[in-house]
């Protein structure tokens, strides 16, 4: 094995563009987090556990972790965690048009998307003359061959960049690259709202396509002549591998840890399934009210969390095994680091200042969200 010394790697004309197995190391490119995609290989699925879901009419449903879809057909749609991917990938989503609708009309669309925090984009310096290009890229198969879109759109939904591309064969997975210059117009966020929405159109009418290729204000889901996957009974388009990253070229996916991969999605999406055990640090107030801290949130979320239960979840005192059952909620809620109770009514025999345990049956589930 040779060793090579050297202080810099230039190309043959003097600059810094030379590349090492096809790829153009930049300063972009090396730097960690460089997918501002999260779950872009469809592994994490908290909320759904690999079933399917679909969505009943013009109303937003979420699928896997961060990914959400919206849709205003005539058509059903079957959305899924599946185990079917290209070599190097585990999971795709699924998507299955299981009622299908011939006749699109000019205000019907069916899309598939993200919406990326904007304080993961802010330094792509969108809305600036010094705007950097990005890069898309993703596996894709269908059983419908034919030109499909997507665009890329700032939080207000004024600055709009479509794309296309094009599945060759069908039921074959195909990599798809497309590069974007990054816009240097318009507003786009730097907070904890969204930065950029991220769109792949399975369906739209004339009012939601135009054409693709440079940067816009018009409210377009997709390129003129999208396939309209919803058409055809049973058909099936999958994803995976979903990447947004900075440059002109596409590097190899960024394969973080699950860990680390389940931490970013538990910023907007959290849930506590219970296995019949005792949780939380609660006191009486009175002979049926319980307050206190019920579970810890284990990562900071993006924003004040909503949060919700399902299942059967009771309270008792701590001191006589099962008695003094309190079994009707009130004031679920959260200080952003945890979720409590303000007042678990409902039963009796509890004694006031003593302490209360928690139990959930197997299976019950406490939920925070602050999804964008």
């Amino acid at each position: 094995m040779s060793t090579v010394k050297t202080n810099n790697i230039l190309d043959a004309s003097g600059g810094n563009t030379a590349t090492i197995n096809s790829m153009t190391p930049t300063a972009d490119s090396l730097q960690g987090f460089r997918n501002r995609i999260i779950n872009g290989d469809m592994r994490i699925d908290q909320r759904n556990a690999g079933a399917a879901v679909s969505n009943p009419g013009d109303s937003t449903v979420y699928l896997v972790d961060r990914w959400n879809q919206r849709e205003n057909t005539a058509a059903q749609l079957s959305f899924q965690q599946v185990s079917d991917g290209p070599a190097g990938f585990v999971n795709s989503m699924k998507v299955t048009v299981t009622t299908a609708d011939a006749s699109i009309g000019a205000s019907d669309y069916s899309v598939f998307r993200q919406f990326i925090e904007a304080t993961n984009t802010a330094d792509l310096g969108w809305g600036s003359a010094s705007a950097k290009t990005i890069t898309l890229s993703f596996w894709v198969k269908s059983s419908v061959t034919g030109t499909y879109g997507g665009r890329l759109a700032n939080d207000a939904v004024n600055r709009i960049y479509v794309f296309t591309y094009t599945i060759s064969a069908a039921n074959t997975w195909e990599y798809k690259t497309i590069t974007i210059a990054g816009d240097t117009s318009g507003t786009w966020l730097t907070d904890t709202s969204i930065g950029i929405r991220v769109d792949f159109c399975l369906t739209a009418g004339t009012d939601w396509s135009g054409s693709a290729g440079s940067w816009g204000s018009t409210n377009y889901f997709t390129v003129t002549g999208n396939t309209p996957l919803i058409s055809t009974l049973n058909a099936t388009w999958y994803v995976t591998g979903v990447q947004l990253e900075v440059g002109s070229v596409a590097t190899p996916f960024e394969r973080r840890p699950y860990g680390t991969e389940l931490f970013l999605c538990q910023r907007y999406y959290w849930v506590y399934t219970s296995n019949n055990n005792y949780i939380g640090i609660l006191q009486a107030y009175s002979t049926s009210e319980v307050y206190g801290v019920l579970v810890d949130i284990p990562v900071p979320m993006r924003a004040t969390p909503s949060v919700s239960q399902s299942g059967s979840f009771a309270a008792y005192r701590a001191d006589s095994g099962n008695a003094g059952l309190a079994t009707t909620i009130g004031g679920l809620g959260t200080n952003g680091q945890n979720i409590q109770t303000n007042g678990w009514t409902g039963g009796s025999g509890l004694v006031a200042g003593h302490a209360a345990v928690f139990q959930g049956s197997t299976g019950a589930k406490l939920i925070a969200s602050a999804e964008l």
